[in-house]
């Protein structure tokens, strides 16, 4: 009983690390409770996570068990849990599995299934495929059976099947029976999950365990397994599973289950194997040898190789072309057959990898398909396939278009035959209209080829693609193919079964149709005879009305036409006759109307029957006509134009658009031309681009431009300027034979557009269905490809010579240089190619490598003008040509890098980022180790991935070398990976992310997930398209001459206009949706070290609705006067405007915050009165910020603190005075503690103090997150090296203690000590503040109990030892002191950390190192006794060797920390004050002689300099520090030896050039003279003439008063016993307490050294 009462007193956590296992088992079972009682985010979890690892590695069975179950409930409910996952699992794998006891096995199994839970797969996956190779067969055993559970209840998505796939043969190879018994079942596990793709990797296992697998493999159940645990973050999709069967059954479940098991690609579990240092060293003689056994021999050496399933990545640039040549070439079919068959190898081993060479392969095969043989077309068909799985059909439509007209019917048949099996791999999205079109031209010729074989393999291929890309895509190129040939499309078309939506997009075309229902429902009408829509009429509209239409009086037709319109807006929908009512208006008069409010009514109803009726194209091309004519009417225009916009919607304005400009251009009248131009471009920024033909309106713009009247070219020039925005600059090609002054205005409307988004729809389909996806979908179908389509372009491999890629690829440079001319040339004459270039890709490639940088940057100029030449279709290059070019950006050369990413830009406008992002290049590049290639990617990738709407999951390939690139040694490299970090977290999110880090080592681990951290706070969100860029608002429908005549007055007049109005605007609910967008993710949060442009964008975009145009411009202009006029307005307007301004006060912090980052001073102090007079306001009206407000500037303005102007520094203190009046302190708290980790000293000392004003005002409560650690955290800077941090940390502390008392100790803790060093560096300080503390408490009790005279207080010392000390110069006895040894001091030697303990009797026996009694020493410095630490202090600088190593520094602090003392007033109060005076000089003696004397006399000076600087200083200061000076210089004939001179006259050398003898004369005292005189001549009589020989410090001795003034000196010096005398004489009086030399009268009786 009694040991156990020695550990049961003890804290639970020192319990589970007892040497006493019945203690531990105790700390288990105690620790278990807590476990499962402590909130998840309670700190005291981090108490236990240092010593988890223990509870499963103990010694003790019994103890062992118990704390397994402890770790359970840990790793289930600690938020810290995570971080202990590898030690904890490496103790559950060797201590736990080899454990007899069945229960522990089953606990440490439940461990790694909660890690599992908790999200670290990974970590405990690869913890348990470690312990596999783990001697014990237990373990192994209990390994696989963990890891079975694990895929079981977790499934496939969480445990990866790679790694397991990968050692289950070696399972099965196993001597122990239970091991391979494990591993069948696991087997059996992983077959449910993956099925049929796992048989390949298990077919070498023995063949009667292969059997047994396919036995028990039968047996399986054929339904798609489940999960039955999720992880944390998948309780969401727990909770929908468990509704499923609920509600639903069963059948509901398979479905979704389905999607939880996804099928694994055999090819994913491969390990890729590298075969090109395995061909044969004579591979490439042999295949080009004579003999055709040769040749065999070598393709049957590739061809072994290449059944390989997977093929690692390489250059096989060398080997596809030899197989190319041999399958165009060669006259041996066995051959074509064997090199068809080793390319359809590499094609399915490398996958996206080839893609690269498909381009060069296809052409040769297609052209190769001319041999009858079945054995070799079949070869070829295979080989063809396979290359097809590498790439796109986009990318090799050139090639087969090219082949379609080939004479060969074989070669026309195989080709049509290749193109549907294409097809059925195919998606609608991969199949897109610019596609469709061309191969539907060229099978439409087939059809009517003469050889039947053609003709059926060309309806097949337009079945498929009917199939794919749906009837309404593939009808319109059959209009004109007869009926017979259509029903055999047809019949194609319905026995096709195609699997249209196996890429994850299901029920693709059954979306885009009821995406577009105004297209697909169009009404179609005949055209009605006059009767008949006489009668249809009648039967709708009152008799009265019929009769009056044609009434010769114009009111009686008003009155008819009131009618009229009254009862078409009520007519039901159903019964409206359209045709018949539109006909009706052009009765006679008709639309030749007189008077204009009768013919303003008539177009009213047309629009009003457009919009309400079902009105089609018949019924539009009645009035179509007279709409067209009165378009350019004065006062009729405007209800025309409306008109016509109705119609539009009905009709789709992409019909309308061309009927009404050719109708405009059939007329004479230039007004109705421009204005139906003018309407035109109205319309197209309200109905979008969508379906517009673009090539009659470019010819129809053209006969604008060329009119004579100027106001139809403004027109067509403003139609223009508006096709640009959807078109870009690809418009201008159409124009460049314009006439220069013509072609300049154009230019000039374009360049105003430039950096314009389109306007989102409002009208028409888009609008009607809300197809935002469908409109950018069909804009980049039908305006870029139109484009392309209409564009002439030339075929310019004819004149890519075999002579002029010789040249390319001389090794003489100058021919180099000349073939890279002709290429230029050949561009530049073709102007727009196609792609088909033959061998000049590689041979360009090979350029963009050259030693010599004139011809890469030529080369990088020909591929900037091939870019614009071809187009779009320059994507089948982008893996040949355009990944090299990222190999460019690692050029040394700016101007290299620079022209490479000019090319790369004008590529990807011409490709986009998809094939860039697509296979392994990219993040094979990033993993080059070059610094500047690395800049340049990361940046080229910050540009341009936020404006993707989705990526290739290739993108993941470039996660780890950017994570290494976080931790490159370039600092720019870091920076550009940080700012990209977020960009790919939009499109991978965090969790793909941050399990990647899993493979990274530990150190760098926790870097990197921090990284990630903090870039998911400033995550954007994902580009959502240009559409939702600039939503624009409804045009007004204002008459076209009541606007114009509205805006002539205007011009200087309307911004004065609009400046006299309120400057900020009130939008309601305006703050709280941008504080749910930025919750969200949708804008950016306001977190940044500097602003970047997205920062200063965004709020600008905010800003807009929000403030007057006016203010805004002045708010964002470059040039600070217009800040500062901005700021002047906001201040003007601040008390009208008060509820404005807090309506958008996020805003207008957030602007400010960026004045913060200006360095112009005067915006900044402006910026601050502002804020001063805002704070103030907004505590008047009681308003409160919000966390959103307040985290978005407060930490800006901290960073103000720090500024080293101190008027700065004055107002931001002002300002946070303020901000506690409309911020809780406690939450500005935090804030400031984070200012005190800047590097900037200033800043963080005045962190400190306004730390301390805090707590001073508020109280303890205020400390956040708790009052320990926060104060914890302000003791360390007590260690500062700067002095006015220290001072600042310790002035706050003592605050504390006024506050809180003698639980200040607590709180704090031990100060942490530097005791690396020997010297007192940091610790000076703490001896001023127990001091203060001390005094503290002692003036506060005894104002308490003013009676109570106690004799021996805190302050009470031994005068007779200090008098002992005093007199004794050698030798130091401290009674109450033990004596250390302090010999050894100075050795280097590692310190431990020191902690305040009783002194032991023996302690130099006990610790006899000098590292242990320097600790012991140093911590009763800190002690909270006086007397203690004033001892301490004394024997520290009783030892001569260390009192000399005290540096300048800490003497300066020491002294000034000690004379501070004896200046506070509460010394006189104190009943002990003149003890500790006493005590205080006696320890200051000491110091003077004890000490370094030229670093104390240095100290002095710089005491005294910093003194008479100070504003704000005591002259009580001065006075004293001068009284050490005198003290000081009457020793100075026994100290002058020891004395570096030199160092004290460039001391004395700056004190004199800070204060001249001019500024010194000025003082109010002239004792500070006097005492410098004193000093020199002291020095002169001692040192005599040599003194002058050690001003060697002295930069500029000429320049400096010091000299002039020793030379002085010297020539005029009495002999040495006068002035020894004089000298003697004069400190003596000094030291007596004489103090006739003092102006002011002032006497320290009590304080005199």
């Amino acid at each position: 009983m009694g040991d156990d009462s020695d550990w049961m007193k003890l804290p639970v956590d020192q319990k589970c690390e007892h040497k006493v296992w019945k203690a531990r088992l105790n700390g288990y079972e105690e620790a278990l409770k807590l476990f499962q009682r402590f909130d998840d985010t309670s700190p005291e979890w981090a108490k236990y996570q240092g010593i988890i690892k223990k509870f499963v590695t103990d010694s003790n069975s019994v103890a062992q068990l118990k704390g397994l179950e402890a770790v359970l409930a840990y790793v289930e409910n600690a938020h810290v849990a995570s971080r202990t996952v590898g030690e904890v699992l490496s103790g559950v794998v060797c201590k736990v599995f080899n454990q007899p006891k069945a229960r522990a096995k089953e606990l440490a199994s439940d461990i790694c299934l909660m890690y599992i839970e908790i999200e670290k797969a990974d970590i405990v996956q690869e913890e348990l495929i470690k312990g596999l190779e783990n001697k014990n067969p237990k373990v192994v055993v209990a390994c696989v059976e963990t890891i079975r559970r694990a895929l079981c209840e977790f499934g496939s998505k969480t445990v990866t099947l790679k790694p397991i796939i990968k050692v289950l043969p070696k399972l099965f190879e196993s001597r122990e029976k239970a091991v391979r018994h494990e591993a069948k079942l696991l087997a059996v596990e992983v077959y449910r999950w993956i099925r049929d793709s796992l048989r390949p990797p298990l077919q070498n296992i023995n063949s009667v365990q292969l059997k047994e697998l396919e036995e028990e493999w039968v047996k399986v159940p054929s339904s798609a397994p489940r999960q039955s645990r999720f992880l944390r973050s998948q309780q969401d999709l727990r909770t929908k599973f468990a509704e499923q069967q609920a509600v639903a059954g069963s059948d509901g479940d398979c479905e979704d289950v389905a999607d939880s098991a996804p099928q694994v690609d055999p090819y994913e579990l491969q390990d890729p194997v590298e075969i090109l240092s395995k061909l044969p060293k004579d591979f490439y003689v042999k295949i080009e040898a004579k003999k055709w056994q040769e040749r065999k021999e070598a393709l049957e050496a590739l061809a072994m190789l290449a059944k390989n399933p997977k093929l690692d990545n390489g250059d096989y640039g060398d080997v596809v072309r030899a197989l190319k040549r041999v399958i165009g070439k060669d006259t041996n079919v066995i051959l074509v057959s064997l090199a068809a068959k080793c390319l359809a190898g590499l094609a399915f081993g490398l996958r996206k990898n080839f893609g690269t060479y498909a381009g060069n392969v296809v052409p040769t095969i297609l052209d190769k398909f001319k041999e009858k043989k079945p054995a070799v077309v079949q070869s070829l068909q295979e080989a063809i396939d396979a290359v097809f799985l590498t790439t796109t059909l986009q990318n090799l439509s050139e090639d087969m278009l090219a082949v379609m007209d080939n004479k060969n019917p074989s070669i026309k048949q195989q080709a049509s035959l290749f193109l549907t099996r294409s097809i059925c791999l195919s998606t609608p999205s991969t199949l897109p209209k610019s596609l469709l079109k061309p191969l539907c031209a060229a099978l439409l010729k087939q059809v009517n080829d003469p050889a039947p074989e053609v003709r059926d393999a060309a309806i097949m291929a337009l079945g498929t693609a009917m199939k794919v890309a749906g009837e309404k895509a593939v009808n319109p190129f059959l209009a004109d193919l007869d009926k017979l040939k259509v029903d055999k499309v047809r019949c194609v078309y319905m026995r096709t079964d195609v699997g249209v939506a196996k890429k994850g997009k299901p029920g693709a075309e059954g979306g885009a149709k009821s995406k577009k229902p105004a297209e697909t429902k169009e009404i179609v009408e005949t055209e009605l005879s006059v009767e008949v829509c006489d009668e249809l009429a009648a039967a709708v509209l009152p008799a009265s009305c019929v009769k009056m239409l044609d009434s010769s009086n114009w009111k009686e037709r008003l009155a008819s036409m009131e009618e009229f319109y009254q009862v078409v807006e009520q007519m039901d929908i159903g019964a409206m006759p359209c045709q018949a009512l539109v006909r009706m208006l052009a009765k006679k008069p008709g639309w030749k109307e007189t008077n204009f409010q009768v013919l303003q009514l008539k177009l009213q109803v047309v629009a009003v029957v457009a919009q309400r009726g079902r009105f089609s194209k018949t019924s539009a091309s009645v009035v179509l006509d007279a709409l067209v004519e009165k378009v350019g009417d004065v006062k009729c225009g405007g209800k025309a134009k409306d008109a016509l916009t109705a119609i539009g919607e009905a009709c789709s304005l992409s019909w309308i658009a061309e009927q009404v400009v050719s109708l405009a251009f059939a007329q004479k009248n230039p007004k109705n031309q421009a204005e139906t131009l003018n309407w035109l471009a109205n319309a197209m920024k309200e109905f979008g681009f969508t379906g517009i033909n673009v090539k009659a309106f470019i010819n129809h713009v053209k006969t604008a431009l060329g009119a004579s009247n100027p106001a139809i070219r403004a027109a067509a020039i403003s139609l223009l300027g508006v096709m640009y925005l959807y078109m870009g600059a690809s418009l201008r090609m159409f124009f460049e034979d314009e006439k220069a002054a013509l072609l300049a205005q154009i230019d000039a409307e374009f360049e105003k557009m430039q950096g314009q988004t389109p306007p989102a729809p409002t009208r028409g389909a888009i609008k009607r269905t809300g197809g935002q996806e469908e409109g950018e979908e069909a804009k980049e179908e039908g305006v870029a490809g139109d484009i392309m389509d209409l564009l002439p372009r030339t075929d310019i491999s004819d004149k890519i010579t075999e002579d002029m890629v010789s040249k390319v690829g001389d090794k003489n440079w100058t021919i180099r240089k000349e073939g890279l001319n002709e290429v230029a040339a050949v561009l530049s004459e073709a102007k727009f190619i196609k792609p088909s270039l033959g061998d000049l890709p590689i041979t360009l490639k090979g350029r963009l490598s050259d030693s010599n940088k004139i011809l890469v940057q030529q080369t990088l100029s020909i591929m900037q003008q091939m870019a614009t030449a071809m187009g779009p279709a320059l994507k089948q290059h982008v893996k040949t040509l355009g990944i090299p070019v990222i190999t460019v950006l690692g050029d040394i050369k700016n101007t290299v890098r620079a022209a490479a990413m000019a090319t790369l830009n004008s590529w990807v406008e011409q490709t986009g980022m998809k094939e860039w992002l697509e296979g392994e290049e990219l993040s094979e590049e990033l993993k080059r180790e070059n610094p500047f290639l690395r800049q340049e990617v990361l940046g080229w990738l910050a540009v341009h991935l936020p404006t993707m709407r989705s990526v290739p999951s290739d993108l993941m390939l470039c996660v780890p070398p950017l994570f290494g690139c976080l931790e490159d040694r370039n600092v720019d490299v870091r920076k550009r990976a940080q700012d990209v970090l977020p960009v790919f977290m939009m499109h991978l999110g965090f969790d793909k992310m941050n399990k990647a880090t899993g493979k990274l080592k530990p150190a760098s681990k926790d870097q990197v997930v921090a990284m990630l951290d903090k870039a998911r706070d400033v995550m954007p969100a994902k580009s959502a398209g240009p559409a939702k860029a600039a939503p624009t608002k409804p045009v007004s429908s204002v008459h076209p001459a009541k606007a114009a005549a509205g805006k002539k007055p205007l011009g200087k007049g309307k911004e004065e206009e609009d400046k006299s109005g309120p400057i900020f605007t009130m939008v309601p609910n305006g703050k709280d949706l941008r504080v749910k967008d930025e919750k969200s993710l949708k804008t950016l949060k306001w977190n940044f070290g500097s602003p970047r442009d997205e920062y200063v964008e965004q709020l600008k975009v905010q800003m807009a609705p929000c403030v007057a145009k006016w203010l805004q411009e002045e708010l964002f202009h470059h040039d600070f006067q217009h800040h500062i006029k901005a700021i002047n307005s906001m201040i003007e307007c601040l008390e009208e405007e008060h509820e404005a301004t807090v309506a958008c006060l996020d805003l207008v912090l957030k602007w400010y915050t960026l004045r913060f980052f200006d360095t112009n001073t005067s915006v900044l102090m402006k910026a601050l009165e502002y804020l001063k007079l805002l704070f103030l306001s907004l505590s008047k009206h009681n308003y409160h910020l919000s966390e959103q407000e307040a985290n978005s500037f407060i930490p800006y303005l901290v960073l103000k603190v720090g500024e080293s102007k101190d008027v700065v520094r004055k107002d931001v203190r002002a300002i946070m005075g303020m901000l506690c009046k409309v911020y809780p302190a406690s939450r500005m708290f935090p804030f400031l503690m984070e200012g005190t980790k800047s590097k900037n000293s200033k800043q963080r000392a005045e962190c400190l103090e306004e730390l301390g004003c805090l707590i001073g005002f508020y109280g303890m409560s205020v400390c956040q997150p708790t009052a320990a650690k926060s104060l914890k955290e302000i003791a360390v800077h007590i260690g500062d090296r700067d002095t006015s941090v220290r001072n600042t940390a310790l002035n706050t502390v003592v605050t504390v203690y006024n506050v809180c008392g003698e639980q200040v100790y607590k709180l704090i803790g031990h100060v942490g000590f530097t005791p690396q060093s020997h010297s007192l560096t940091r610790n000076v300080g703490v001896v001023y503040l127990w001091i203060q503390i001390r005094l503290n408490a002692l003036v506060q009790s005894q104002q308490a109990e003013p009676s109570h005279v106690c004799p021996v207080g805190e302050f009470h010392l031994d005068l007779d030892l200090l008098e002992q000390l005093e007199s004794d110069q050698t030798s130091v006895v401290l009674p109450d002191l033990v004596k250390h040894k302090l010999g050894d001091l100075l050795d280097p030697v590692i310190i431990p950390e020191p902690k305040l303990r009783p002194v032991p009797t023996h302690f130099d026996e006990l610790h006899a190192g000098p590292s242990s009694t320097i600790n012991l020493v140093i911590s009763q410095v800190a002690s909270g006794d006086i007397n203690t630490s004033m001892k301490a202090l004394a024997q520290l600088f009783g030892v001569a060797r260390l009192a000399r190593e005290a540096s300048m520094g800490v003497l300066k602090d020491l002294v000034q920390g000690l004379v501070t003392v004896l200046l506070d007033p509460r010394i006189e109060e104190s009943q002990e004050g003149q003890q500790l005076i006493r005590s205080v000089n006696m320890l200051l003696r000491r110091l003077f002689e004890a000490s370094d004397q030229t670093n104390i006399l240095s100290a002095l000076l710089v005491l005294l300099q910093d003194s008479l600087l100070s504003s704000a200083g005591s002259p009580k200061f001065s006075e004293l520090i001068m009284k050490c000076l005198w003290r000081m210089i009457k020793f100075l004939p026994d100290t002058i030896s020891s004395l570096t001179l030199d160092k004290i006259l460039l001391d004395v050398h700056n004190f004199m050039k800070l204060f001249p003898k001019g500024r010194l004369r000025k003082l109010k005292t002239d004792m500070p003279h006097r005492t410098l005189q004193t000093l020199l001549h002291t020095l002169c009589r001692l040192a005599g003439p040599t003194i002058l020989d050690h001003l060697s410090l002295i930069e500029d001795k000429s320049e400096s008063e010091l000299e002039a003034h020793l030379k002085r000196v010297v020539k005029s010096a009495k002999t040495d016993t006068e002035t020894a005398h004089m000298v003697h004489s004069y400190t003596y009086s000094l030291f007596t307490g004489s103090l006739s030399l003092m102006t002011d009268g002032f006497t320290f009786p009590s304080r005199i050294l």
